[in-house]
């Protein structure tokens, strides 16, 4: 489907990277218990985690030095003492890159604030001929950018919201059909989030994804909540269980695709296992057409 340029609104700056990467190593420190690191534990602590000085012993360096950096100042911190610190903290591979950008962040060219994100004609094109199978390409800052009729079969007409609202934050947290959509919501909103705060990582000075941030911890309690944990994640693959308005129950995996020539773009798809109710719930839905286009996720309203 043809998309309209992203417009979201934008705000007079990002989001402060000391404080973030302060955050960040706390709440990771604070989901640690002694006995988790093979330390003992004496007797009752005021915060839960680990302290300070036990992190240090474990990542081999000073307690000044790691207070330092927990205070946000990484800018001279080493690879190989974040490498350190990470394995004390038990960083997944995502937490870790989330880190090395959150203390080392990478210098990026000023770009005006209202650019669009453009897809390539030619995977307009390759959306269109995915016969049967929901597939759409998503951007920076959870922004759907182009889609395919099968995904607007699944996930509602977007095509009828106003570009900026085409964002899965701001659908799954705003948008009461996707809490009927999704089954599981509130895995649906952690990963949405964990999205988010990766984003944040690698873009800290970005004002559009601090507007959005803005705008939904006060709009939603259960984004603050969520953001406030400081949880982060890669989009890659995995199931989603569904209930859609017209086919019932859906049990479907989902593939991300980065594209090799922009890293900022992702190609999501949606199939169900061969033989299942599920695939012919979406063949169902194909058959359908328009009309399982205009139910989608119970018709969102313009």
């Amino acid at each position: 489907m043809d998309v309209q340029p992203e417009t979201t609104p934008s705000s007079g700056g990002g989001l402060d990277p000391r404080a973030e990467l302060s955050e960040f190593l706390r709440t990771r420190r604070a989901r640690l218990k002694p006995e988790d690191v093979g330390l003992p534990d004496f007797g009752r602590r005021r915060v839960p985690g680990l302290r300070r000085e036990e992190l240090a012993q474990l990542a081999g360096v000073s307690v000044a030095y790691y207070t330092r950096l927990e205070q946000g100042n990484g800018h001279n911190v080493s690879a190989e003492v974040l490498d350190a610190i990470a394995r004390a903290l038990r960083l997944s591979a995502a937490e870790h890159a989330h880190l090395t950008h959150l203390a080392k962040p990478k210098q990026h060219k000023k770009k005006p604030a209202a650019r669009s994100q453009q897809v390539r004609p030619a995977l307009r094109h390759l959306l269109d001929a995915i016969d049967g199978v929901p597939a759409y390409v998503v951007g920076r800052r959870s922004h759907v950018l182009a889609w395919n009729r099968m995904a607007a079969a699944l996930f509602g007409d977007w095509a009828q919201l106003p570009a900026h609202e085409r964002n899965w934050a701001r659908m799954v947290f705003l948008r009461p059909e996707y809490r009927e959509l999704f089954a599981e919501w509130e895995q649906k909103a952690a990963d949405i989030v964990g999205y988010l705060r990766m984003d944040a990582g690698c873009h800290p000075d970005d004002p559009q994804l601090s507007a959005l941030v803005g705008e939904l911890s006060v709009k939603s309690e259960e984004f603050r909540r969520l953001w406030a944990a400081h949880d982060v994640k890669e989009k890659s693959h995995g199931v989603k269980h569904m209930r859609h308005p017209l086919v019932g129950d859906l049990t479907l995996s989902f593939e991300t695709f980065r594209l090799v020539d922009d890293a900022e773009q992702s190609l999501v798809t949606y199939h169900a296992e061969p033989g299942t109710s599920s695939a012919e719930a979406l063949r169902l839905l194909a058959s359908w057409g328009a009309d399982a286009t205009r139910a989608g996720a119970g018709s969102p309203a313009p």
